[in-house]
Order: structure tokens, then sequence, then C-alpha cells
């Protein structure tokens, strides 16, 4: 057999690269920020500009810096071999990640370093590529270039240029490319948190994105008095340690409308309930099961922290960008069975916020309950305001129509089912309203009908809501929530 060498086409390889994973602006971030924490860094300086003439990224840290050697290797594509043994410390995987991140948002790649007062630098341009032509800076292009603090103390700063990727082909105005960066913040605040805390003896790190400091974002609420944290559990695959740690979080009339928001992101609190898996502490997957569960109301304040060593990186099939993982087979029982009894826990934490028959106590209830002669029965309060405004609508047809219908569900209300698996789960029985969102959603609903019940009076109004279930028992929810209204 003949061998022929047969190497890829530089700008055909380069260019493909820029598809390599499935990077946005946070991915790509996040990195090049694991190559700084890998260089020891403590201070990591991020600054997204838009200009005119297209935008421009620059990321600048303390770290250990390059040799010239070592830069040189660090640009070439596929650098280091993922099968290799790492550093514990070690966040990189493919050899890809400075390249395929960066040229996923622009066209024009420049590094500078500094090692023990030795600056070098080198660039990559898609346009100007041909038979692998990597540019080399000189002493007084690094100067030119380089932030004043790297001339002045040893680190790296990384420069994107021509970020056409990143402005979708200058698609991105003013207010998306804010957004963009808004969303970059939060996901990094996310990603790092545990090193932006300095949790668990990790090197505290600092990040200041746009001028402003990055603050973690703890998606389990460990500090708060109401989370349930379980006791941390070691699993063992092939001989490597993986941490797992579950959390049920507090019912949201519990916390803040910040730590509200800051739990349920941009998709809600059901999309963002299962695992959250950390690669050496650094989060890459987050919001899914897996499929060893399905997504829903009653898990949805059960969350699962999983550490997993990179020794592991293959069997869990860490992709390129690190923003996916497979669970793999040899953990999937024992993880199924954890989450098996955290659904009945997180039940657990609504049983007493559903709805609850007050007789005497001041307040109007929904459901009502009528005893006689032995007999129980229970019926729709019809003094209830909203009760009472769809009983005396105008539309006299559409009255009898509605109270038909209460009758129909008082005469089959399932006494006998709710009984039965009271009786034999009543862990698993969750009737109340799981979110705050559909909870203010159903309030602002009910608002103008309530208004028109208390006469147009505002005081009237307050007195109703804090005397009205299911609103009496979310006072200062309800109250805060019709004040921002300016109701109030």
């Amino acid at each position: 057999m003949r061998h022929k060498k047969n190497p890829p086409d530089a700008s055909a390889l380069m260019t493909s690269a820029r598809s390599f994973g499935n990077y946005d602006l946070s991915s790509a971030l996040a990195d090049l920020l694991d190559n700084s924490i890998k260089a020891k860094a403590c201070c990591i300086d991020i600054k997204c500009i838009r200009k005119d003439d297209g935008s421009e990224v620059r990321i600048l840290d303390d770290g250990s810096g390059m040799t010239e050697d070592e830069l040189h290797r660090a640009m070439k594509p596929a650098s280091t071999n993922p099968s290799e043994e790492r550093a514990p410390d070690d966040l990189g995987r493919f050899g890809w990640g400075m390249k395929s991140a960066s040229l996923s948002q622009c066209r024009h790649l420049t590094v500078v370093t500094r090692q023990n007062g030795a600056l070098s630098g080198a660039s990559w341009n898609l346009d100007d590529i041909a038979d692998w032509k990597m540019g080399i800076l000189e002493s007084h292009e690094i100067k030119a270039l380089a932030n004043q603090q790297l001339l002045e103390h040893d680190g790296t700063e990384i420069i994107w240029r021509v970020c056409d990727r990143l402005s979708e082909y200058g698609q991105v105005g003013g207010k998306g490319f804010n957004d963009l960066v808004a969303h970059a913040q939060k996901q990094l605040s996310l990603i790092f948190h545990r090193y932006l805390a300095g949790e668990e003896g990790l090197r505290k790190l600092r990040i200041t994105f746009n001028g402003s400091a990055l603050k973690p974002i703890d998606p389990f609420l460990r500090l708060h008095d109401a989370t349930q944290a379980q006791p941390k559990e070691t699993l063992n695959l092939n001989g490597q340690p993986i941490e797992v740690q579950a959390f049920i979080l507090p019912h949201y009339s519990k916390i803040t409308a910040g730590e509200h928001d800051q739990l349920s992101g941009e998709e809600g609190l059901v999309r963002n309930q299962g695992f959250y898996v950390y690669r050496q502490h650094r989060l890459i997957i987050h919001g899914t099961w897996f499929r060893l569960v399905r997504h829903g109301e009653l898990s949805q304040l059960v969350r699962i922290a999983v550490n997993i060593p990179n020794s592991l990186d293959a069997i869990w099939k860490i992709t390129l960008d690190k923003a996916d993982a497979q669970l793999p087979s040899g953990l999937k029982s024992r993880l199924k069975d954890i989450v098996g009894g955290l659904k009945s826990r997180s039940g657990k934490v609504f049983q007493s916020r559903g709805g609850r028959i007050r007789e005497g106590a001041g307040k109007t209830s929904i459901w009502a309950k009528y005893v006689r002669n032995g007999e129980v029965r229970y019926y729709v309060n019809r003094e209830h305001p909203l009760i009472a405004g769809m009983l005396e609508d105008e539309d006299r047809n559409r009255a009898k129509a509605f109270a038909a219908a209460l009758g129909v569900i008082e005469d089959y209300f399932p006494i006998v089912s709710i009984g039965e698996d009271y009786s034999s789960r009543p862990e698993m029985m969750n009737q109340g309203v799981l979110d705050k969102e559909r909870f203010l959603e159903n309030l602002d609903t009910a608002l103008p009908s309530l208004l028109l019940h208390s006469g147009g009076d505002m005081k009237a109004l307050r007195e109703l809501l804090t005397s009205t279930e299911p609103w009496a028992s979310q006072t200062d929810i309800v109250l805060k929530h019709i004040k921002n209204k300016g109701w109030l």
C-alpha cells in the first residue's frame, strides 16, 4: 500500500471550524474563560463593544500567560488530543476551544500574551489564511494593540474583530446587541457561579463584563433558610468519584421577586428543573432529566447537582462547546431512584398551600362544606366574589348556564378518588398553584371583576383581597403586585 499526504485546505477547515459546536456569545466566552481558569487567573475583564465598522470583543486575564512557543501551540487547530490525561483542574478538552469558540463569532482572532515580562502575539485571519498562514505580531504591533495592563503584568488578551456572526452579518442593532450582552452576562454568572463565589476551596474568580462585576447566580438558592439540601452522595463510575447532591427549592411565597426571577431564568421554573451537571465545578448542562422522568409541575422545585471529573469526558460524551453531555448507562438506575424519592418530597412543599375550607376564620373560601344529620357535602361557595359576579351576570341565560355548570361540578365531585389517592399516596397529592407567574396571571384576570365587586373602591378591594382565598394566603405577594400596577 502506498501513502500520500492529503492535508485539509486551510481556508475550508478553519471556515468549517466556525460551525463546530453550537456556540452563542455566552458559550463562546465560557470556552475562553476555561483557559483563563487553567492559567490560574484571578481577574478576567470582558468587553463587548459595538462599533459602526463592526463589533469588537476583548477578554483580558491576569493568569500566567504563555511563552511564544506555548502561544503558537495554543493557536494550532486541534492542539491537544482529547484522549490524553489532563490535570484535574484543566477545563479544556479537544484543543479546538479557543479557535472554534472565537471563530464562531468573528473572522479575525488575535491573541497577545505576556509571561515573565516577555510579550508575544499571533493571529488568524479567515480572509487571509492560505497555506495555514498564521500572523506573528511584532513587538511594536503588540504594544499598539494590547491593553496597557498586559504590558505591565503577565496574562493573556484575546481580541475578536470583524464579528460578523456575533452581529448576524450586520442585522443586530443597538438594542439587539445589548440584549445579547445582557444574556451572556447572566449565563456566565450561572456557568461559573461556583468560581465567582469561591466555593468548596476553589480559587475565587472575579469577572467584569463591560465594567460590571458579575455576581454568582446559585441555581439551588442554598443560602435560603427554606431550601431543603439533601445529603451529598458519591457515586462511582469507572473508579472515578461523581458527587451528587439534590435540592428542593422553597415555595414561591417564601422567596423574593428577585430570587424567583433568578431561579426561573428565561424559560420558567418547570424548564429549569432537573440535573445540573458540572465538569470540574463549571456548569455544562442544566434543566434536563436525561429522559429518566418527564418535566412536570410536581418536580419543578427539584434540582440535582452532579459534579464529574474531566477524566470521564469520553464516557459522558462531552461536546466540543461543552454545552451538552449524555448520561452514562451505569448511572441511570441510581439517579432514577434519587429522582423518584425527591418528587414526593417536592410535592410536600405544596401540601399546605392548597385550598382550605376556613370556617369562622373571617376568610371567604372557594369551597364550602355542608354538614347535617351526619351527612357531609362540599359545594362551591356562592358568596365568593368571583362566583357571585358570574351568577349576577346581566345576561341571565349565561348566569343560569354558569349556575348549572357549578351544580354538575358539585354533583360529580370525585370524593371517592380523592380519598383513595390521599390515603394511599398523600405525598403525591398536589392541587395548589405551583408557579408564581401563573398565580399572578390568575390574579390579573380576576382584578376587574373584584374591583367591580368592591364598587370601584380601592380600600374595599384591598380588604377583599386580604380576606378572600386564594389571595388571602399570599397577602404580601398580592399587595406588592397591585401596588406595582399602581392600583394602591
